[in-house]
Order: structure tokens, then C-alpha cells, then sequence
């Protein structure tokens, strides 16, 4: 009878210790500049319209599921209906000057049993965007997640938002592709661009998170002296 050589198929990574990740709980992250804290309707509502309000184009609300809300009323509604779960879990960026939120953003998709979870209905007001509270924040959520155990965090976005996919890289995701027509929304077409960022890669980007957040990094007029990107093409070499 004639004999054949069995065939070697590749296969991952053993895991054998793997125990799942840690479901996230609300909790509060602090900062330097500001706070991540679990959304709260009726502490957080008011401020956050109002840092929204500030957007007086509505270019803020492009790549957003939803419009802008025409008055207080119906933007409070569309959080006691859409931020009720524990997934999405909600979450308001709050500075710590001020004690506002002006801004928000979700832990969603949440699979522990895989260690797989993603950042997303993120919602920054022109008071949150381009600044180190913002760095900060996503700093905070990232650095929670992976001390609850996971080993891969997304981003998601609409192809077309630039600065979504331009912000993704400079916090350390990797662009992974399109998804072509994965959505309708607003009657029209959204491709969606995929990031990641493994725990494996957490621990350097964590490093650079921290030597960009370090008061020695800005001079007195708030400046940055390194960019994040410089820090971790240093860190890399």
C-alpha cells in the first residue's frame, strides 16, 4: 500500500493559559488634565451640549451616525436612549479646570472571552480636539483596557474621515484595511477603515504615552516640545 508524508498545517499561537479579560466596570480614570468618568445623564448632559453647541458648522457631526440634535430636549433623549447599556459603556472626558465634560466616547463590541474591545461613538468638542487632555483620555481608556487583560483594542471609522484615521495612527493603532460597504447611515455608503493595537505593542506605546504627557514636555506656554510621533520614532530606533 502506498504511503503519503502527513502534512504539517500551521497553526496560532498556543494560549493554554488564556483566562479571558476582565468585563469592563464603570470606573473612574484620573489624569493630569482631565477625567474619564462613567456617563451620568443628569451631571453630564447640560455641559456636554453646550461644548457641542460650540460647533456652530456641524462639521464635527459628519462622520457621527446621528445629526446634530436641534435643542437640549432632544440631545438628552438620545442619551437616556442610546447610553443606557453596558455596551457601548459611555464615558465623558471631564477637564479638570473647568470640571465640564466636553467630550465623550464608548468602550464597545466588548469581548471578553476573546480579549477583543473597541473605542468608538467618539465625540470630541472643538474645546476637547487637539489638545493633551485629549492625548490623555485616550491614554487612560487604553491603559484601562489593558490592565483589564485585553489583548487587542480597535478603532473604527468612516474612510473618508481623515482626521479620524490621521488621530488612530498617532495614538499607536495600525491600520488594518477596509471593510467595503459595511454601512448605511445618513442615506449614503460607509466603507470603514480598521486599527488595532495589540497588548504585545502596548507596553512602548504606554512609554511614549507617558514622556508626551510628562510636564517637562511643554514649556510655559503649553507648547509641546517633542511630538508624540517623534517620541515614538526615538523609542523605536
Amino acid at each position: 500500500m502506498e504511503t503519503t508524508e502527513t502534512q504539517v498545517q500551521p497553526i496560532g499561537q498556543q494560549l493554554a493559559a488564556w483566562q479571558g479579560a476582565t468585563r469592563p466596570i464603570a470606573a473612574i480614570l484620573s489624569g493630569r488634565y482631565c477625567e474619564v468618568a462613567p456617563l451620568n445623564i443628569a451631571e453630564h448632559a447640560a455641559a456636554l451640549f453646550a461644548a457641542f453647541s460650540l460647533d456652530e458648522t456641524g462639521q464635527n457631526w459628519t462622520y457621527l451616525l446621528a445629526e446634530p440634535p436641534p435643542d437640549f430636549a432632544e440631545f438628552s433623549s438620545r442619551l437616556r436612549i442610546n447610553c443606557r447599556d453596558s455596551d457601548p459603556l459611555f464615558y465623558v472626558i471631564i477637564d479638570k479646570d473647568t470640571q465640564l465634560a466636553i467630550g465623550i466616547a464608548s468602550l464597545m463590541r466588548i469581548d471578553p472571552d476573546n480579549g477583543v474591545i473597541e473605542v468608538g461613538h467618539i465625540h470630541f468638542s472643538t474645546a476637547l480636539q487637539r489638545t493633551p487632555l485629549a492625548t490623555e483620555a485616550m491614554y487612560l481608556l487604553m491603559k484601562q483596557i489593558f490592565d483589564w487583560g485585553y489583548r487587542r483594542y480597535e478603532w473604527k471609522c468612516d474612510n473618508l474621515n481623515a482626521p479620524s484615521k490621521k488621530a488612530a495612527l498617532r495614538l499607536g493603532f495600525s491600520f488594518e484595511g477596509i471593510f467595503r460597504q459595511m454601512l448605511v447611515y445618513k442615506a449614503r455608503n460607509r466603507d470603514t477603515a480598521w486599527f488595532s493595537i495589540l497588548d504585545s505593542e502596548w507596553p512602548r506605546q504606554k512609554n511614549a504615552f507617558e514622556r508626551w504627557l510628562a510636564v517637562d514636555n511643554f514649556d510655559q506656554k503649553g507648547q509641546q516640545r517633542q511630538s508624540l510621533s517623534e517620541i515614538v520614532s526615538k523609542l523605536a530606533s
